[in-house]
């Protein structure tokens, strides 16, 4: 089953396979009475029905190519940028644990994963809350090292093979590892999507070198 998730300004964004997606569009001309154009520039392609919904895809990796103006469903530059052959590096980072790897078309090549404890918000007041405030972002300057190291690891050294960098995890937690001056070149590679995991383990490493794959639909219905 396809992820779907609300996205700001209404509509709704769907995680749909490159193997599914030339089924996907037809299904939506047919729920919105067929489609009236589609519009192709390098960095997006936007489907508009007759109903006036629209479906559009944001280019993940590169560009799409050719861009065009187009009566009807024309969307074999999405295809074919979907199904393209890449190597990508998986940095999947949350306070608790971090999963980095290379993958290519969905299958790990080479992974790493790691955990450390990091404890939740202690509620209390006074002085044990501060001690715990302080144990906590001790613990978490260690968990957040421990992602950098490994990344710098396996992933810095092998920048120059990849086709692009799929980030996952906690936006923070993420954010804070930018400022990792060797992880550069990895953050110059990454991707503006970052994927919602749980803790990465390796399940979850796994799984996400199958969704890095998948294309970012976004509908929006005509109000």
């Amino acid at each position: 089953m396809s992820r779907v998730r609300p996205v700001s300004g209404g509509g709704r964004a769907v995680e749909v396979p490159p193997e599914r997606l030339d089924g996907w569009f037809a299904r939506f001309a047919t729920r919105h009475g067929g489609v009236v154009s589609t519009s192709v520039t390098p960095s997006a392609c936007v489907v508009t029905a007759a109903d006036g919904a629209t479906a559009s895809v944001s280019a993940a990796f590169g560009s799409f190519s050719p861009p065009g103006e187009h009566e009807g469903l024309v969307v074999d530059a999405v295809l074919a940028h979907a199904s393209a052959s890449r190597r990508i590096g998986l940095l999947l980072v949350r306070l608790g644990g971090h999963g980095v790897g290379v993958a290519r078309d969905g299958v790990v090549l080479v992974s790493t994963t790691g955990s450390r404890q990091v404890h939740g918000r202690n509620k209390a007041g006074g002085w044990s809350q501060q001690r715990f405030a302080r144990r906590r972002e001790g613990q978490a300057r260690v968990a957040l090292q421990a992602a950098a190291d490994d990344a710098a690891r396996v992933l810095a050294p092998r920048v120059g093979e990849l086709d692009a960098v799929v980030l996952g995890g906690d936006r923070q937690a993420l954010d804070a590892l930018r400022g990792d001056r060797r992880l550069g070149e990895v953050f110059a590679l990454a991707s503006p999507r970052v994927l919602d995991v749980p803790e990465p383990r390796r399940a979850v490493l796994e799984e996400a070198a199958v969704r890095a794959r998948a294309v970012e639909v976004v509908v929006r219905e005509k109000s």
